[in-house]
């Protein structure tokens, strides 16, 4: 079976579900990535409301659309992190910011995570996607400087908030695919490796691959696939665009706004941007991928409702099989 290619609805979640549904459908998507903010998808009435699950699966269906994952970056990026400021209140329900008190919010954040993989497995989806967050990665620049024994303490950290919560994921049968980002635990390869040792390579914990944040960071996409092709969970396609090399557009885009040409690198629609689609897509062939391809739409210089359409028209000329022979078997003599 064809791999399904689905829509991420984190940045729709200013328009109601029923609206995206009907876009995702117009534009022929065969489902959605469903973001647990807006009214897109509540894990709290998930769990304490009986039909409320019921009633998201009747919208899907009346527009002819599936889920294969849930995802809820917002919550988990709350449960690691430190500092927790005010971009966390921003970003968080006021169920779980509270009275802001930074390690309430961790701890609310966690249980919100529980209930996210009971309710994706009441949804019937095997798969949430989403941040950690860090104790750590404020020591990114090195300086001052961080001892190894403070970023032994920020994998340990990560271990012992993640474990309990991993431990509901197994209890229902969910997996969890953290996008490997800056500004999590994991955020390149090394610290992949790392964040995977922290946890004992438990099952539950796997990866969901977007390529956008590779590129940037001159990292290899491809390889990364094939390295952790046993963690491979879930596959974001998002594209960046690499605007350094003028001497004047550094790599870190020095705190201009996203689509600011100055930056030295910007996500842009999928298809326009540096990511070597035809390699990764053949990679995800090697590597027998047979889950979702989910186009997470950003670009700060181009309208959603063009880019989304043409980024699914992009992806599909990807989907082809892997041959069933070699093409040089018709060479043999046995042919």
């Amino acid at each position: 079976m064809p791999r399904p290619y689905t829509l991420f609805t984190g940045q729709w979640a200013d328009l109601p579900f029923e609206e995206v549904c009907r876009l995702a459908a117009k534009w022929g998507y065969d489902g959605l990535e469903i973001a647990c903010w807006g009214d897109h998808f509540d894990v709290w009435r998930a769990i304490e409301e009986d039909d409320y699950v019921e009633g998201r699966l009747e919208i899907l269906r009346q527009h002819g659309l599936q889920v294969w994952a849930l995802s809820n970056h917002l919550k988990g990026q709350a449960v690691c992190d430190d500092p927790i400021d005010e971009r966390h209140r921003d970003i968080l329900s006021p169920r779980i910011w509270g009275d802001g008190d930074p390690e309430g919010v961790r701890q609310r954040a966690a249980e919100e995570m529980k209930m996210t993989a009971r309710a994706a497995a009441k949804l019937g989806v095997s798969t949430v996607v989403g941040f950690t967050g860090s104790k750590i990665w404020k020591t990114v620049a090195m300086f001052p400087p961080a001892s190894q024994a403070m970023i032994d303490d920020g994998y340990q950290d990560f271990a012992d908030r993640w474990n309990p919560i991993l431990d509901v994921f197994d209890e229902v049968g969910v997996r969890f695919a953290h996008e490997v980002h800056p500004s999590e635990i994991a955020y390149d390869y090394w610290t992949t490796v790392r964040a995977i040792e922290a946890i004992g390579h438990r099952p539950a914990f796997g990866l969901n691959w977007d390529p956008s944040h590779f590129v940037w960071q001159d990292l290899d996409p491809v390889g990364f696939l094939l390295d952790f092709r046993d963690r491979i969970y879930h596959v974001d396609c998002k594209d960046a665009k690499r605007r350094t090399g003028n001497g004047r557009n550094g790599r870190l885009s020095s705190h201009l706004p996203w689509g600011d040409l100055r930056r030295g690198w910007d996500f842009v629609s999928t298809g326009r941007g540096d990511v070597p689609w035809e390699d990764c897509f053949r990679a995800l062939n090697q590597i027998n991928y047979q889950g979702p391809i989910s186009v997470e739409w950003e670009d700060a210089g181009m309208d959603r409702l063009l880019g989304a359409p043409e980024a699914l028209t992009f992806l599909r000329q990807f989907g082809y099989e892997q041959p069933k022979a070699s093409f040089d078997a018709a060479f043999g003599t046995d042919t």
